[in-house]
């Protein structure tokens, strides 16, 4: 029986018309002998607006929830997440040839890692691209890096949570997503970070869509009152972790 990767997507009505490129770009993908990838598609809600654009491929399996959110649908999608790997899709976002591979490459090949990440270009509406600065140098992420940073430099992590290729054991044991209004990727993020290392690769892993109506455009997004404290909580849990006596791998 082939090992599996499951690819975690949320979705709701005004993202669903991306999912057939999200879709194109998992077929690219290719896995060593004895891998094979799973497509969870959540949709945060339960409308006639998504099915339509859910591909008809076994691989693929749809689910609807009550609204709660991106990290509702995520944690919840992890019912039907039987592989040993859990790569994040945003459905919106596109993998880049070859990104499931090298995360998996990583992973299997050190079991001190606990998580994998990668280098970031933003999708333009134009379809053309535009990377970052800063980007860190490609290898291990030690633990408590990312909080340091995300606390220096405005709250920005220098990896992007959509990357986020993790194994399923070790997202279960963090419970998931952090219920927030937004932010529970970076959340996350810092939580795996507390207790384990990282990886990142330079080679970009995702293409990240920009368009207007994308969740982390709108004005609720920004608003300084629930930011201050979605930040403030995100940080006391990945602070809170780092105290307790409990790291991945286990000694």
């Amino acid at each position: 029986m082939s090992r599996r990767v499951i690819i975690v997507t949320a979705v709701h009505a005004p993202s669903a018309r991306f999912l057939p490129e999200a879709y194109k770009s998992l077929c690219e993908q290719r896995l060593p002998d004895g891998w094979e990838w799973h497509w969870v598609v959540q949709e945060d809600g339960r409308t006639d607006e998504v099915r339509p654009y859910v591909p008809d491929d076994v691989r693929v399996t749809f689910r609807q929830g009550r609204p709660g959110g991106p990290g509702v649908a995520r944690t919840i999608a992890l019912a039907h997440a039987d592989g040993e790997y859990v790569r994040i899709l945003d459905a919106d976002d596109q993998l880049t040839p070859g990104a499931l591979a090298r995360d998996l490459a990583v992973l299997e090949a050190d079991r001190t890692i606990g998580w994998a990440t990668s280098r970031v270009l933003d999708l333009l509406p134009d379809g053309s691209t535009a990377g970052f600065p800063g980007d860190p140098d490609e290898g291990p992420v030690e633990r408590g890096a990312v909080l340091d940073f995300w606390k220096a430099n405005g709250f920005r992590a220098q990896v992007h949570p959509a990357t986020l290729f993790v194994r399923r054991g070790l997202l279960l044991a963090l419970g998931g997503w952090m219920a927030l209004p937004a932010s529970e990727d970076t959340g996350l993020l810092l939580a795996l970070n507390a207790v384990s290392r990282g990886w990142f690769s330079a080679e970009v892993g995702l293409l990240y869509r920009k368009w207007e109506g994308q969740a982390t455009g709108q004005a609720s997004h920004v608003d300084p009152v629930e930011r201050e404290a979605r930040m403030a909580v995100v940080e006391a849990r990945a602070r809170a972790l780092a105290d307790v006596d409990w790291r991945y791998p286990p000694a």
